[in-house]
């Protein structure tokens, strides 16, 4: 249920047979030494997959965007960053386009954390629509499952590795991947007031965390923690699709 790979006519019937359009996003950034910079599209995109295979032909899978909001890494070469006006704009104009042709209901899934805000706020313009815009990031969801990790972790450590290794282990250099912050005392003073749950929120560059941007040591990671972290992503986020489906 590709849309990319369809036909126009083969979409034309997707809109009456599968009323959810899936639309993964991510980002090009920096995941330390060890890890490429499109790894928070891949996994975007592999949860995405899953979920719309357990929708069982009740969804259509569009092309990721792999462009996000990431000016809090570009301190790293090769990293790319969309503002976030412009990253709504372009879901925007996504999301309006698939709508001129039928469908009504959309669930965007970032790998990137740093898209978070900018979708919370598109979800709002979309409340009193016809439409109905969901989102959902994929790591947070299972954050009850993520154990035996630095008490500092996060970009590219433990858990975002051991999900690279499940979905592509060729993207993952393991003899260079290497610790970041694993403790608070390993945080400025500007990184840790930013991590603080409650209270004011301060937003710094991943460079004010540590001089190679990596939360948590990658190296404790493994394919079959990131198949539980994958897997239960999806059975998740689709549980969740089956009853918007449903509604």
């Amino acid at each position: 249920m590709k849309l990319a790979e369809m036909t126009t006519d083969e979409a034309l019937a997707a809109v009456r047979t599968a009323p959810l359009v899936i639309i993964p996003v991510g980002a090009q950034e920096q995941h330390g030494g060890g890890m490429a910079m499109s790894t928070d599209t891949v996994r975007a995109v592999g949860v995405a997959e899953r979920v719309a295979e357990r929708l069982a032909g009740r969804a259509v899978l569009a092309p990721a965007v792999p462009y996000g909001v990431s000016p809090h890494h570009m301190a790293f070469a090769g990293t790319m960053t969309l503002s976030p006006a412009t990253f709504m704009h372009v879901l925007r104009d996504l999301v309006a386009s698939l709508h001129d042709h039928g469908w009504r209901q959309f669930l965007v899934i970032t790998g990137h954390g740093g898209n978070n805000a900018a979708l919370s706020v598109l979800a709002q313009e979309y409340v009193r629509s016809e439409l109905t815009f969901a989102w959902t990031p994929v790591t947070s969801v299972v954050a009850d499952l993520i154990t035996g990790v630095s008490e500092v972790h996060g970009h590219a450590g433990e858990a975002e590795t051991a999900q690279m290794l499940y979905l592509a282990p060729d993207l993952v250099q393991a003899d260079r991947l290497e610790p970041g912050a694993t403790t608070l005392d390993d945080l400025t003073t500007t990184a840790r007031l930013s991590r603080q749950s409650r209270g004011p929120r301060l937003s710094v560059g991943f460079d004010a965390y540590h001089k190679r941007g990596v939360l948590g040591d990658p190296r404790r990671a493994t394919a079959e923690d990131g198949r539980l972290l994958v897997e239960t992503a999806a059975d998740r986020i689709a549980t969740f699709a089956d009853e918007l489906l449903s509604a």
